[in-house]
C-alpha cells in the first residue's frame, strides 16, 4: 500500500496532459466532409435543372413534346441516324391523335425540328441523372459526403428519376384518343415537382454556404412569426406556379389578351360550360386563366404585407431578403401581364416562366435567411 503523503498543491495527474476542447466547440470537431464541394456539386445540379425548365417550357411552346412517342430511358438516347430511322419515327408520329388532328400533311424536315427539340429535352434529363450519379457515387466512395446529408443526395437522385417516369406518364396521355396535347394536370404534376428538387437543391446550397456552427448559432436567433409567413409564402407560390402549369398546358394565356378584365368583364364568359362541373377547373381555358391571374394578386398582396412585416426584423440580411422577393414579385406580375396582352409569344411566355423560376429561388431565400438569420455587427452590417 503506498502511504506516501500528497502536497495539496499537487496537481492531480500532473503528468497527464489534460483533453483540450477543440476550437470551435464539438460540432466543429466532428468530420464535415467537403461542404464546399457538395455544395459546388450541387449548384451544377442547380444550374442544369434550371436549363431544363426552360428546355421543357420551350418544348410545350414549340408543340413539340409528343414528337417522340417511346419511352427508352437508354436506347433512347440515341436519334435516328439513317433516312430508314427518320421514317420510322416520323411513321410513329403520324399515328397519334396530334399529328392527325392537327399536324396532317406535316413534311419530314418539319417532324425534325419538333423531334430535336423533345429530344434535346430528354437527353438534358439524362445528362442531370448522369452528373448526380457519378458526383454521388464520387463523393461516397471518397468518404466525403458531409454527416447526415446522405440521405438527402440519395432522395435528390430518386426525384428525379420519379421525374422522368412523371414525363412519360405526361407525354402517354397526348398518344391516344382525341388529345392533341398532354393532359394539363400531368403537365402540372411534371413542372411542380421540377420547382421542388429546384427548391430542395436551393434550400441545401444555402445551407451548406455555412458552417455547422454557424447553422446552429443562427437557429437560435430565428423568428417563427416571419418564418411562419415565409412558409405560407413559399406554399402560395407553389399554388401559382401550378396555375401557370394549368394554364400552359390548354393554351389559356393566348384567348383573352385584355387587362385587368377579361372580354371585358370580371369573369370570364362561359367560365362554368363543360361538364361535369370540376372539369371547368383543368380544361377551361377562360377559368383557369382567371384562377392564375388571381391567384397572383393573392400572391402579390400576401408578398408586400410579408415584406413589411420583415421590415421589424432587426437583421439586415433578412430585410434585403425579403426586399429582393418583393421586388421580383412585382417585376414577375408585369412579365404576366405583357405575356397575356401579347398573347404568349414563345420569347416573352419563357421570360415569364424563368421569372418564375427567380421568383421561387428568391422566396426560399428569404425564407431560409429567416430560419438562419446571419449574425451581424453592432452597426447593422451581415457578418
Amino acid at each position: 500500500m503506498n502511504t506516501k503523503k500528497r502536497s495539496i498543491f499537487e496537481e492531480v495527474g500532473e503528468t497527464a496532459k489534460p483533453a483540450t476542447a477543440p476550437k470551435g466547440g464539438m460540432i466543429d470537431a466532428r468530420p464535415r466532409g467537403a461542404r464546399k464541394a457538395v455544395r459546388a456539386w450541387l449548384m451544377v445540379l442547380f444550374a442544369l435543372v434550371v436549363v431544363m425548365i426552360a428546355v421543357g417550357g420551350l418544348t410545350r411552346l414549340t408543340d413539340s413534346g409528343l414528337a417522340i412517342t417511346e419511352w427508352a430511358p437508354v436506347t433512347g438516347a440515341v436519334p435516328p441516324l439513317s433516312a430508314e430511322d427518320w421514317e420510322a419515327e416520323f411513321e410513329l408520329y403520324r399515328q397519334i391523335p396530334e399529328y392527325q388532328l392537327q399536324n396532317k400533311g406535316m413534311t419530314l424536315s418539319e417532324f425534325k425540328t419538333i423531334y430535336w427539340w423533345e429530344w434535346g429535352h430528354r437527353q438534358l434529363g439524362r445528362v442531370i441523372g448522369l452528373v448526380w450519379a457519378v458526383g454521388f457515387v464520387g463523393f461516397l466512395v471518397a468518404r466525403k459526403i458531409p454527416p447526415g446529408w446522405t440521405g438527402r443526395l440519395i432522395g435528390i437522385g430518386a426525384l428525379g428519376g420519379l421525374q422522368g417516369a412523371i414525363g412519360w406518364w405526361m407525354v402517354s396521355s397526348g398518344l391516344d384518343g382525341t388529345m392533341l396535347d398532354v393532359a394539363s394536370y400531368r403537365l402540372a404534376t411534371h413542372l411542380g415537382l421540377a420547382f421542388v428538387i429546384l427548391g430542395l437543391i436551393a434550400w441545401w446550397v444555402f445551407t451548406l454556404g455555412r458552417s455547422e456552427a454557424e447553422l446552429l448559432q443562427a437557429r437560435r436567433a430565428r423568428e417563427p412569426r416571419l418564418m411562419s409567413l415565409g412558409g405560407w409564402l413559399v406554399g402560395l407560390a407553389f399554388v401559382q406556379i401550378l396555375l401557370g402549369a394549368l394554364v400552359a398546358g390548354i393554351d389559356a394565356g393566348r384567348g383573352y389578351t385584355d387587362w385587368p378584365l377579361m372580354a371585358g368583364g370580371f369573369l370570364p364568359p362561359g367560365a362554368f360550360e363543360i361538364q361535369p362541373l370540376w372539369r371547368n377547373f383543368f380544361e377551361n381555358d377562360g377559368l383557369v386563366q382567371f384562377m392564375h391571374r388571381m391567384a397572383g394578386y393573392v400572391l402579390l398582396v400576401f408578398g408586400i404585407f410579408v415584406f413589411f412585416r420583415a421590415r421589424r426584423s432587426s437583421f439586415t440580411a433578412t430585410r434585403g431578403a425579403y426586399g429582393a422577393m418583393l421586388g421580383m414579385l412585382f417585376l414577375q406580375m408585369l412579365l404576366g401581364i405583357v405575356t397575356v396582352m401579347y398573347s404568349a409569344p414563345a420569347h416573352i411566355a419563357i421570360f415569364h416562366q424563368f421569372g418564375a423560376v427567380v421568383l421561387w429561388v428568391l422566396i426560399l431565400r428569404a425564407r431560409h435567411q429567416t430560419a438562419y438569420p446571419r449574425s451581424q455587427s453592432v452597426r447593422g452590417a451581415a457578418a
